[in-house]
């Protein structure tokens, strides 16, 4: 049953705020990004009201403050995020419109994005958590939950919104796609983004999607419309799409001055504006004209009295900018966690570990190390989730999940559909309701269609001020391999990630730290790249007797694979082999760290070194143009340039794609005959 007087306040309250913004906190200069919901505001309020299990969560957009408001959101807080004022969604770090709300007890709207269309494959992630959690995990409070994820119709042409329609159809997830068609996205007509520009119209034959239509403007509509759709989802029939017609009424944003709109247009929209329709349905029948007019006073007190609160509140302290891209400690040296994702959700607590290894006799490769890792926490961890194209039945491309479907079942390792946007997306959404995902993504290049995803995923924490984190583990197999060579499944490019705000950034050498820093990253309340080069998979060095399943080691501690005081050399993944074998054909002596993490990366160690030997050498197989050994080399120069006795040099890749032609390949990787010939140069000078 809608709770009309609780529509009528807030759409009252929510048009308040939009006004008050519009005509003076924007001259004012006090809101720099302004994005009105007028015209959208009833449909949502109405939707708002009927998210009412505690485990519901909408995946949400720039215009969809009226949704907040209806789920929770205070009216101080509605003008002090916008204000970018302390406390509110982000505390002065995101922009107004990208909200977040985390509830304990009720509904939450997950952490939106600036990007259009993010919103959607989070969303699907979510909606297969609800499954998750009932079926899997026995958690009998998910069920009947439901996610709602929230669109233009310009964003229906996303790839997100194509893959998170995919996971919902194919999967019968609980989700309703709601699309707001206000008929333009910024200045383009909807007939651009969609054919016939309705949605609804070409969705029809989709298998297992019930699609419905309809007046966003219409009180009485717009109710049974969604009442109808949401209790599809819920009794777990599958997903629905819901279309409503809206209007704009307002430019896209606080600076669209709507010129590219025909007059006559502006004149009907505003004649459709869904507030005198809401009045009028409301009024006499259900309330009567004093009531109207006692709500119009109270949203008015009551925004008026949020404003000066919000006004009230400092700015946020500069000096705390740079807090939690990570999780922080408090000063009793306890995690600092956040209020929402990750095991601080899930409430589960991994068993602690040992930097001790117990090595088992025999030597086992890379390959057998990270799949005997996953089964371990597959087995004592129930949240743990192992995903990605081909990873199931198969085994991986690389056969690194070998058996694991066959021993943990569809539910828990499973293959996905080719979209590398929903694996990341969905991985986010399911992180956000406390379990593991481990999403592999087959090769390092084809993590570039998920690079929207990545980046939003990793500042999370920061952009949210530690109310949410998403701490999922990417596995990505990348670089060279001993016998072939290609600019498409050889690539490295680690230090995109290094310059990835929020990543920690895992680059094993060999089989016993590959099991080490996997099981860190998988207990992590962090996001991890865990890359697992080609090349060491199966190579002869790289194989180490297993450490045992207790085995963890901290991220950030480089390791001394050979000591020496002629000349430090630093390396990580596959070059450090090299490096190692060029150290001792050369007789130089060399100290060898192997950085194994370049995010964080043990500054200290290269240092105490460097400063130690007077000579550094970088050895990587990223390009040499901005690649991470330029970060390392600006860092020695700076801070130990009266130590050395010689230049910083490095040792990479030329600035071309790896070649497919096997000698051409080895040509442009740094060799050991070059490692080795840099090594004694830098020696001699």
């Amino acid at each position: 049953m809608t709770d009309w007087h609780r529509v009528a306040y807030t759409v009252l309250v929510s048009r308040a705020i939009d006004d008050i913004e519009e005509n003076r906190l924007v001259p004012e200069k006090k809101v720099l990004y302004q994005f009105s919901a007028r015209g959208h505001d009833v449909a949502q309020v109405i939707l708002g009201g009927m998210l009412t299990h505690r485990h519901d969560a909408a995946g949400a957009y720039y215009r969809s403050r009226p949704l907040l408001l209806s789920l929770g959101l205070t009216i101080e807080d509605a003008f002090a995020g916008p204000m970018a004022r302390t406390g509110g969604f982000s505390n002065g770090r995101d922009i107004g419109v990208v909200c977040n709300l985390p509830s304990k007890d009720g509904p939450i709207v997950l952490p939106m994005s600036g990007d259009v269309g993010s919103q959607f494959t989070p969303s699907a992630g979510w909606a297969q958590a609800i499954r998750y959690h009932t079926e899997h995990l026995g958690n009998q409070d998910w069920k009947g939950a439901m996610a709602v994820v929230l669109g233009g119709e310009g964003s229906v042409a996303t790839n997100g919104f194509w893959s998170s329609l995919t996971m919902a159809t194919t999967l019968s997830l609980p989700l309703l796609f709601y699309v707001e068609d206000n008929g333009y996205g910024i200045s383009v007509p909807g007939r651009l983004q969609t054919p016939g520009g309705n949605i609804a119209n070409n969705l029809g034959s989709f298998a297992n999607l019930l699609v419905r239509d309809g007046d966003g403007t219409d009180p009485a509509e717009t109710e049974a419309l969604f009442g109808e759709v949401i209790a599809h989802v819920r009794s777990g029939s599958g997903p629905a799409l819901l279309r409503l017609r809206v209007p704009r009424l307002s430019g896209h944003s606080g600076q669209d001055t709507q010129a590219y709109k025909p007059p006559e247009l502006l004149e009907e929209e505003l004649a459709n504006d869904p507030l005198p329709k809401l009045r009028a349905h409301l009024v006499p029948s259900i309330l009567g004209e004093d009531d109207w007019k006692a709500l119009e006073a109270e949203a008015e007190r009551d925004v008026a009295a949020g404003l000066q609160g919000a006004l009230a509140r400092p700015e946020p302290v500069p000096e705390g900018a740079t807090k939690y891209v990570f999780l922080e400690t408090k000063a009793d040296g306890s995690p600092e966690l956040q209020e929402f994702g990750g095991r601080s959700t899930g409430g589960i607590t991994p068993p602690a570990g040992t930097e001790i290894p117990s090595p088992e006799p025999a030597r086992i490769n890379m390959l057998t190390a990270i799949r005997r890792t996953l089964e371990h926490e597959l087995r004592i961890n129930p949240g743990v989730m192992v995903f990605g194209e081909d990873v199931g039945p198969k085994g991986g491309v690389h056969a690194a999940t070998m058996g694991l479907h066959d021993e943990f079942g569809e539910a828990r390792v499973f293959d996905t559909s080719l979209s590398e946007e929903g694996i990341i997306g969905r991985s986010v959404g399911l992180a956000l309701s406390g379990l593991v995902p481990v999403p592999e993504i087959q090769f390092r290049k084809y993590a570039d269609p998920a690079t929207e995803q990545l980046h939003n995923c990793g500042t999370i924490r920061w952009r949210t001020h530690n109310r949410f984190a998403a701490p999922i583990v990417v596995r990505i197999p990348g670089g060279y391999a001993p016998r072939c060579g290609d600019p498409w499944h050889s690539v490295c490019s680690e230090v995109q990630w290094g310059h990835a705000v929020g990543w920690q950034v895992c680059i094993p050498s060999n089989a016993e730290d590959a099991v080490g820093l996997l099981r860190s990253a998988l207990r992590s309340q962090n996001p991890t790249i865990f890359f697992e080069h080609r090349a060491l998979l199966d190579g002869v060095w790289a194989r180490r007797p297993y450490p045992g399943d207790e085995y963890v080691l901290p991220m950030g501690r480089a390791k001394r694979i050979q000591e020496g005081d002629d000349i430090t050399v630093v390396s990580w993944g596959a070059m450090v082999e090299r490096c190692e074998q060029a150290a001792v054909e050369r007789g130089i002596a060399a100290d060898v760290l192997d950085l194994r993490t370049i995010v964080p990366w043990d500054r200290d160690a290269v240092l105490e070194s460097v400063r130690r030997t007077r000579r550094c050498l970088i050895v990587h197989e990223d390009l040499l143009t901005a690649g991470f050994g330029a970060e390392i080399a600006a860092v020695v120069a700076e801070e130990a340039f009266l130590s050395l006795d010689a230049p910083v040099a490095r040792l990479a890749i030329p600035d071309i794609p790896t070649p497919y032609n096997v000698p051409m390949m080895h040509a442009v990787i740094p060799s050991v005959e070059q490692i080795g010939a840099r090594m004694a140069e830098l020696a001699e000078f």
